[in-house]
């Protein structure tokens, strides 16, 4: 009989065990699936800062700029008068320097930036330059809003093609005028921003995809970490916090506590179509309405062939001609009918659509008539 007890009451723990394994499980997956704070908002008024500066590349074999761009070639001469090489304002014409090129250069300056930080930097040639393979950026002074010196750059670019041959056969992969410095601006003199202070009151967060419903989802989730009413939603785009008083010399640690709160937000729902590229990507917030989609590809092809005519052997009236043969080709491949009913989801569409066969430059057309037709219950965003 005591074995029996035991026997149950071992079960019954054992049951409460694996009830609040699962509910634990269940609870970690839904913070696992969820968005945090710091990746659909940000602190307001904490910003970064672009640079520019003007510089000039190095090291290229003969596919910098041409002659017809004067200013590297001024650029040139400027620097070479600093080692104190002198080279004449009448022959500033005359040179033909093909493995130079004149580039902008840009970045982005991080709010909290300090003395020796390191920058990625993008360097776009500005003259006719044909490639900036093998390139080096010479030191180059790159410039706030203001007008300050914040950082300077240097390095070998990266441009992640490459290209070869010559004007005429040539094979060039990818883009070739412009290239990255991974980490190749040092900041020299930057302004950070100060977020501890004593008398702040509230500090605002601002969504990066302004939305109601999740900007009311991000205040939520705020309230229910620090106390009842602590976030507001003041606009779609801006939540602001009050801060406790614990924090009032600790902001720095409230913005952290805040940034990995999960939130669920809402997206709008999408439809992006790049053209140039053939890629579709279908948000799965879309829905369809009802609808009939039909598929069916019309190709005509054209082709000629050129035969020799030559007149008979020891005529001397005949000539030897060139005749074009044209062939025609009409080609027509049956179309199927889907119907998508009310409601239908991206699974669903995605599922029709594979089913008609459809490459990616037929699902823009499509996307595009279901559009037109009122049926697709989304944004159509063409690139």
């Amino acid at each position: 009989m005591r074995s029996t007890r035991f026997s149950k009451r071992v079960i019954s723990w054992i049951v409460v065990a694996v009830c609040i394994a699962a509910t634990a499980h269940a609870e970690a997956a839904s913070t696992a699936g969820a968005t945090r704070v710091k990746d659909v908002a940000m602190l307001q008024g904490v910003s970064s800062t672009p640079v520019i500066g003007y510089g000039l590349v190095v090291g290229l074999n003969k596919t910098g700029d041409r002659r017809q761009t004067i200013f590297s070639t001024q650029t040139l001469a400027n620097m070479l008068e600093k080692f104190g090489v002198s080279v004449p304002f009448a022959q500033l014409t005359q040179m033909n320097v093909q493995n130079i090129a004149a580039v902008m250069v840009t970045g982005e300056l991080p709010a909290y930036a300090r003395f020796g930080a390191r920058l990625d930097i993008t360097a776009s040639s500005i003259g006719d330059a044909r490639s900036l393979q093998g390139g080096t950026l010479l030191p180059t002074p790159l410039r706030g809003p203001d007008g300050e010196v914040r950082a300077m750059a240097q390095g070998a670019l990266s441009l992640g093609g490459f290209g070869g041959g010559t004007a005429s056969n040539n094979v060039q992969v990818n883009h070739l005028t412009v290239g990255r410095v991974p980490g190749g601006a040092v900041v020299q003199n930057a302004t950070p921003a100060k977020l501890t202070t004593t008398d702040a009151e509230t500090i605002v967060f601002s969504l990066k995809e302004p939305d109601f419903v999740s900007a009311e989802r991000v205040a939520t989730a705020i309230s229910a970490n620090l106390s009842a009413g602590a976030a507001r939603v003041v606009d779609s785009a801006t939540v602001v916090v009050r801060v406790p008083q614990e924090y009032k010399t600790a902001l720095p640690d409230l913005v952290a506590r805040i940034e990995v709160l999960p939130v669920d937000v809402d997206a709008v729902a999408r439809v992006v179509i790049n053209e140039r590229t053939g890629t579709v990507v279908v948000g799965g917030a879309v829905r369809i309405g009802p609808a009939a989609v039909a598929h069916g590809n019309l190709s005509v092809r054209i082709t000629t062939k050129l035969e020799v005519s030559q007149p008979s052997p020891m005529s001397s009236t005949g000539e030897t001609k060139v005749v074009p043969q044209e062939r025609v080709d009409v080609n027509e491949q049956g179309g199927q009918l889907v119907t998508l009913e009310q409601g239908t989801t991206l699974e669903s569409v995605v599922r029709a659509l594979n089913m008609l066969g459809a490459t990616p430059r037929d699902i823009i057309a499509i996307m595009q008539a279901l559009k037109a037709a009122g049926a697709l219950r989304a944004e159509l965003i063409i690139l």
